[in-house]
C-alpha cells in the first residue's frame, strides 16, 4: 500500500477488484471513500449548509454515504439527484441516506457544493439533466467540491469532455488519477487531497516524484569530487549564464562555461572558457554537460551539439539543442545517459523529429522514451517524467513560474544535480523540487533571475 501511486482507470479498477477478492467488499471500500470524504467537507462545510450532486453510479454512492455522514453530525444536507442509483453498492448507499432528496438544484444557493455525479472513467461529456444540475449548481453554490474527480474529466488523459466548472478542492478516492496531474483538467481542481481506502497497488505504478532528500558534501569533498559542470553557450550567451548562475547554487562544486562571448557581469566564481570547444570537453574531470540554452539552431550550433554528445558524458539538453537533435545525432549513444527536457512545442517538435506519433503530452514522453531510451522531463504547468525507473507526476509549482528564462535555470539545476550524482531521472525529480521551492522563495512577480538566486535557500529546506 503506498499513498504516492498514479492510476490509470485500468490500474484503479484492478486494485479495487483486488481488494474485493481478498475479502473486502465493495459496500466498505464505498463507506471508507465517503466517510473521508465527509471529513474533509465537514471542516470546509464549518456548520454550513451543503448540497451533494449524486449520479447513478459508485461515484454517485460515494456521495449518498458523504451525504448521511454530514447529516448525522448536523449539518443541513440535501442530495440532488436526478436518477435512481444504477449500481448495486449505490443502492445500498441510497438506502443508507435518511436525508432530503430532490430532483434538481431549483431553489438550492448553498455555500458548498459535493459533486459526486461522475468519478473516475467517464468517457464522453456530460449531457442532458446531469450538465444541466452541474452547471446550476456551480452557479448557485460559491464553494464546490469535487469528490474523485471533477464531473466531466477524462481521468487518464486529463482532457475537458465538455463544459467543467472551476472548484477550490479535489478529493482522490483510493488513489490519486493522472488526471489529478495534467492539464487542462489540473486547472479547474483547485487543491486536491487523497483519500486512502486501503488499496494495494503495483510496484510498477506511475508514482508522485518524491521529496528529494539531499546530502551535504562529505568531509573529505573538493570541488572535482562534488562535480564539475561545464556548460556550452551559444549564439545568444545570456541564457546560458542564467543557468550558470542557477547551477551555481544547487550543489555541484565546480561550474565552467564554455563560451567564445565576454561576459562582463557573469559573477566572479563562474569560470568562463573560451577556445577548441572540443579540447575543453576533453577534460576526464568533467561529470556532466548542459547544452541548449541560447545555443542557436544553425550548423555552428550542431557541431557544438555533436562535440557534446561524442564525450558520451551525462548531459542535460534543453532548448535549441531539441530542435537539433534527431536520430542521426543519437547514433552511437548511451541515451540513457542523457536527460531531454522539453516544453510542450519541443516536445512536439522531438517526436516529429523521430518520426514518433502520440496525443498529448503524456502519449508523446512516453512514446519519445520507449523509442529512444532518454530520460524525458516534459516540463509546463503539469510537469512529468519518464526514464528507465518509470513515469513520475509532480505537484503543481506556483504559477508566477510562466514567465522567460525559468526553463534555462530549471534546466541549471538538474544539470548540477547531475554532476553531483550522474543519475539523469533523479536529476530531473530533485531539480523540478528545487525550482518549486525556490519559486516559492521568491514570491509573486518573481523574475528568472530572482528565481536562480533562490535556488540556494530552496536547497537547505532539502538537507
Amino acid at each position: 500500500m503506498t499513498n504516492d501511486a498514479v492510476l490509470t482507470v485500468a490500474e484503479m479498477r484492478a486494485a479495487e477488484a483486488a481488494a474485493v477478492a481478498a475479502g473486502t467488499s465493495e459496500w466498505s471500500l464505498m463507506q471508507r471513500a465517503g466517510q473521508g470524504a465527509a471529513d474533509y467537507v465537514w471542516r470546509i462545510a464549518a456548520g454550513r449548509p451543503v448540497t451533494v450532486l449524486c449520479g447513478p453510479g459508485n461515484n454517485g454512492g460515494d456521495g449518498y454515504v458523504v451525504a448521511e455522514v454530514l447529516r448525522t453530525r448536523g449539518l443541513d444536507v440535501t442530495v440532488v439527484a436526478t436518477v435512481e442509483p444504477g449500481t448495486e453498492t449505490a443502492t445500498t448507499a441510497r438506502r443508507n441516506y435518511r436525508g432530503a432528496v430532490q430532483p434538481s438544484v431549483a431553489g438550492l444557493a448553498r455555500p458548498v457544493m459535493v459533486d459526486c455525479l461522475f468519478g473516475y472513467g467517464l468517457s464522453r461529456p456530460l449531457e442532458g439533466d446531469f450538465a444541466e444540475v452541474l452547471a446550476r449548481a456551480a452557479a448557485s453554490h460559491p464553494c464546490r467540491i469535487a469528490v474523485d474527480v471533477p464531473s466531466g474529466v477524462a481521468s487518464d488523459s486529463g482532457a475537458l469532455l465538455g463544459e467543467v466548472p472551476r472548484f477550490d478542492l479535489t478529493l482522490a478516492l483510493g488513489a490519486w488519477k493522472q488526471a489529478h496531474f495534467l492539464m487542462p483538467s489540473l486547472a479547474v481542481m483547485g487543491e486536491k487531497r487523497l483519500v486512502p481506502i486501503g488499496l494495494d497497488f503495483p510496484e510498477d505504478a506511475a508514482r508522485l516524484a518524491e521529496r528529494p532528500a539531499l546530502s551535504p558534501p562529505a568531509a573529505d569533498s573538493h570541488k572535482y569530487t562534488r562535480g564539475l559542470l561545464a556548460i556550452v553557450a551559444g549564439a545568444m550567451p545570456g541564457a546560458a549564464t542564467l543557468a550558470a548562475q542557477a547551477a551555481l547554487r544547487s550543489g555541484a562544486g565546480y561550474v565552467k562555461l564554455l563560451s567564445e562571448h565576454s561576459h562582463p557581469d557573469a559573477p566572479a566564481e563562474l569560470v568562463i572558457e573560451g577556445g577548441d570547444l572540443a579540447k575543453s570537453l576533453d577534460d576526464e574531470r568533467i561529470a556532466a554537460v548542459l547544452i541548449g540554452p541560447g545555443l542557436g539552431r544553425d550548423e555552428a550550433a550542431r557541431a557544438r551539439l555533436c562535440a557534446v554528445l561524442e564525450t558520451r558524458e551525462p548531459s542535460v539538453l534543453d532548448a535549441d539543442a531539441l530542435h537539433l537533435l534527431g536520430p542521426d545525432l543519437l547514433e552511437g549513444c548511451d541515451a540513457t545517459r542523457l536527460l531531454v527536457t522539453p516544453h510542450e512545442g519541443e516536445l512536439a517538435k522531438l517526436c516529429d523529429a523521430f518520426g514518433i506519433a502520440g496525443q498529448g503530452k503524456l502519449d508523446r514522453a512516453r512514446a519519445l522514451h520507449e523509442s529512444t531510451g532518454l530520460a524525458v522531463l516534459a516540463k509546463g504547468p503539469d510537469t512529468i517524467l519518464i526514464a528507465a525507473e518509470g513515469l513520475r507526476f509532480f505537484p503543481q509549482g506556483s504559477s508566477w513560474l510562466s514567465v522567460a528564462g525559468t526553463g534555462d535555470v530549471l534546466a541549471g539545476i538538474a544539470a548540477a544535480r547531475l554532476a553531483v550524482h550522474g543519475d539523469p531521472a533523479l536529476a530531473a525529480e530533485e531539480a523540478v523540487h528545487l525550482q518549486h521551492e525556490a519559486a516559492a522563495i521568491a514570491g509573486a512577480g518573481l523574475t528568472s533571475g530572482q528565481l536562480a538566486h533562490a535556488v540556494q535557500p530552496a536547497m537547505e529546506r532539502f538537507l
